[in-house]
């Protein structure tokens, strides 16, 4: 770590704003910030289900299982959803998340809403129509569905196991099956997925090992910044688009950026050290005069509820994930 970096502890009017939000916001809160008892913080995650923005989510799904926003594609702004609710921490064993999940795995399938004649002639359509759970083609997809699979109970070994082979020497993965360089974009869907599926089967010491060169992917790379040149790169190669990684969203779908790496490390229980100091420094740099995070970049992604105002308002899921990154910073 930077001993030069010093970590402001959240001012209480900050945290009382955190704690009059939803009760996805609250239980986190009380768990990762307040040190709130066990007792309360099952209390409060309960309600997830039930009130908010949660109830208006599982409200919002389709009979056929899918949740709406891309018409032709149903099955992509359902995978977006379902990864909101894991981040929200909808009780699995719940009533309402069987449910849920029992319309996707009985009715969603990729493409599902595509026929063979629409189809590209290009496309290797070996998992058109395949089950939802069964996963696609991009390891960026891929590592989404296992994280959401793994979540509610599914049997995402499968897919795990194809994610293990697909590994780069790097360590990172690729929605580019030809390249020989990992994506940071791809890599933090995988690693999620990975994460999450040793957190609810015990995982394997092959799935510890590619989740932990992963890691380290990211780690080598200050968060940021190119291997090569030490260079945060203008242009994603993945994306052929402007690097946003210093700006922090959410949802955020399948990008990567700073604040969403630095909160997989935190949760994965890596000791920080100064590989992240520079990615720290920024988190601090873009707190606002209130002691909130704004909302940035907003992706073209469109999942079942709008929960946050417009780029540039004040967000309670970067604050969240800020304050709970530099508290795991400052703890070392």
């Amino acid at each position: 770590m930077d001993p030069t970096v010093e970590i402001p502890k959240p001012s209480k009017a900050v945290i009382d704003w955190l704690l009059a939000a939803d009760p996805s916001i609250r239980w986190q809160v009380m768990r990762d910030l307040t040190g709130a008892p066990d007792a309360a913080i099952v209390a409060e995650r309960a309600k997830v289900a039930s009130e908010g923005w949660g109830a208006a989510i599982l409200a919002a799904q389709v009979e056929d299982g899918t949740w709406p926003g891309e018409a032709r594609i149903p099955e992509y702004p359902t995978l977006r959803t379902l990864m909101l609710l894991c981040d929200m921490g909808l009780d699995p064993a719940s009533e309402q998340a069987r449910s849920a999940i029992a319309r996707v795995r009985a009715n969603v399938t990729w493409l599902m809403n595509i026929t063979e004649e629409e189809l590209p002639k290009d496309m290797d359509i070996h998992w058109w129509h395949k089950p939802f759970f069964d996963g696609e083609v991009e390891a960026c997809m891929n590592g989404r569905v296992v994280k959401v699979g793994a979540y509610f109970g599914e049997d995402m070994q499968p897919l795990v196991e194809r994610l293990l082979g697909e590994q780069k020497a790097d360590g990172g993965w690729n929605c580019e099956e030809n390249s020989v360089r990992g994506s940071f974009h791809s890599t933090i869907c995988v690693l999620e997925g990975l994460l999450e599926y040793e957190k609810a089967t015990g995982g394997s010491p092959a799935v510890t090992a590619a989740r932990q060169r992963g890691e380290a992917y990211f780690l080598e790379r200050g968060m940021l910044r190119s291997l090569s040149t030490g260079d945060m790169p203008a242009v994603d190669r993945a994306t052929e688009e402007p690097t946003a990684w210093t700006q922090f969203s959410y949802p955020t779908s399948k990008h990567y950026d700073v604040l969403r790496g630095l909160d997989y490390i935190r949760s994965a229980g890596v000791t920080p050290d100064g590989r992240v100091a520079e990615a720290i420094a920024l988190v601090l740099e873009k707190q606002s005069e209130n002691g909130r995070w704004p909302r940035e970049n907003v992706h073209d992604d469109p999942v079942a509820l709008e929960m946050e105002g417009a780029s540039g308002t004040d967000s309670y899921w970067n604050t969240l994930r800020a304050l709970r990154v530099l508290d795991w910073y400052g703890r070392g």
